[in-house]
């Protein structure tokens, strides 16, 4: 799970334990917490750091990915914040989103590089069975639920100009926020099945020459849904299948690596010993 500083928190997990985890790609934005809800092993590490003082283009995406993975997490299902714009996703609404548009500059959007080139597939960018499976237990929480919407990521920290907002509906865009990418492209790299469940927090400014966007409306409809979102989570635990089964997503890097094993960087391969640990340990 990657959210809010308070996510954890608030859930009571059992057997609850808050750990530091270094990564190779850099400082996470803080420990992880882990523990069991209804016997299955739940991570969370807080996207923001603890206190929420990092702001977006500064998070290490690459640091949070890692040391999930170091963590024995299978599959990552994020929460978010999200601004809408569409007048049918309003705000306390949850959307699941399924498809993205990266908007994002200068930041770290892959494992990979020189010495080590991966291509990964990312046409379907998020895990349909674990989106939707937090739909059902959203719903189950007493959310109003939109069970598909396309994310457009920008840097920020600024919201959108009245002309960038009518711009992205253009494009096709449902919804906007500041962090889903590099998020979603890493968890794929990591072979993560990956799902975003977005809370809706205010309209963009594309609804007229009055309407702006105001943290505090932000902040407030965000303390609404806080406690929506932890009991989304508990009956996301309690509907969880006896067995997790296979997901095409665990095997993503299959086909992805493309640099000869005798052109690879040691160094590079040695810092994917968590992402790709299922192709090295194979391959070495």
């Amino acid at each position: 799970m990657i959210g809010g500083s308070g996510l954890a928190a608030g859930i009571d997990l059992d057997e609850a334990q808050e750990i530091p985890v270094s990564s190779p790609f850099g400082e996470p934005s803080g420990p992880v917490t882990t523990g069991r809800l209804n016997g299955v092993r739940f991570t969370f590490i807080a996207r923001h750091g603890s206190g929420h003082v990092l702001p977006p283009s500064q998070v290490n995406y690459r640091a949070n990915i890692d040391v999930l993975k170091r963590c024995g997490v299978t599959d990552v299902l994020a929460l978010s914040a999200i601004g809408s714009l569409r007048e049918a996703m309003a705000p306390g609404d949850f959307v699941a989103v399924d498809q993205f548009i990266d908007r994002t500059i200068g930041r770290d959007n892959s494992f990979f590089g020189p010495g080590m080139v991966a291509h990964v597939s990312l046409a379907d960018p998020v895990c349909r069975r674990l989106a939707g499976m937090a739909t059902s237990a959203a719903r189950l929480a007493g959310a109003s639920v939109h069970e598909a919407g396309c994310y457009i990521a920008i840097d920020g920290p600024q919201f959108s100009t009245r002309a960038e907002s009518l711009m992205y509906r253009e494009w096709g865009a449902d919804v906007i926020g500041m962090t889903a990418m590099p998020e979603a492209r890493l968890a794929r790299e990591a072979e993560l099945p990956y799902a975003l469940l977005g809370m809706v927090t205010d309209y963009d400014c594309w609804r007229g020459v009055d309407a702006t966007v105001e943290v505090s409306e932000v902040l407030e409809v965000m303390k609404a849904n806080a406690e929506l979102a932890r009991q989304a989570v508990r009956a996301l635990a309690a509907n969880l299948p006896p067995r997790r089964e296979p997901s095409p997503f665990d095997f993503a890097l299959e086909h992805a690596l493309v640099t000869a094993p005798g052109a690879r960087d040691p160094e590079l391969v040695a810092r994917l010993d968590a992402v790709a640990c299922r192709i090295f340990g194979e391959t070495g």
